[in-house]
């Protein structure tokens, strides 16, 4: 089946990764999946603006040179991951489910809703605080100062509850 996306030059991808059958080894596995992300940054020319890591998916914010490979970086970020831990490739559907979560940021406000929602996910699925969650951005963002160290503990649900991009 052949997907439509939208390459608008110059955007930046909300990006959704999720495990096969929710495979909690994403965290286990944490140096492998940054040595995975490294080694595709080598080979192709991206940025990664905000990410969460969570056991069973991640999320992040790319922007690319060319808006069009972005497909590629992501099927090279899970070909990589599941060399690395030694599984058979290129039955990386054997770690990964095949597809994944894409939208094109719209506008700045959008980009603003997404950084949230990234970094809200570890009190989501964990209800751990973004400052407590190693695994993020999230201390990137505060030392820029778009975020209070204490930002969403746990009082301010109600504005990120509504967003669900899994």
């Amino acid at each position: 089946m052949n997907y439509r996306r939208a390459y608008i030059e110059n955007s930046i991808v909300f990006i959704t990764i999720v495990t096969q059958n929710r495979n909690p080894i994403l965290i286990n596995k944490i140096d492998t999946l940054k040595h995975s992300i490294n080694e595709v940054a080598r080979y192709h020319d991206f940025e990664i603006i905000a990410y969460v890591i969570l056991n069973d998916h991640l999320h992040f914010l790319i922007k690319t040179q060319d808006i069009t490979k972005y497909p590629k970086i992501i099927h090279s970020i899970k070909y990589n991951f599941t060399k690395n831990v030694g599984v058979a490739t290129p039955t990386y559907n054997k770690l990964w489910q095949n597809r994944y979560w894409e939208y094109t940021i719209r506008d700045e406000n959008d980009l603003y809703k997404h950084l949230d929602y990234i970094h809200y996910n570890s009190v989501k699925h964990y209800d751990i605080a973004p400052e407590e969650w190693k695994y993020s951005s999230f201390e990137k963002f505060v030392s820029l100062g778009y975020y209070e160290k204490d930002w969403c503990n746990f009082g301010d649900e109600h504005k990120i509850s509504e967003l669900n991009y899994e």
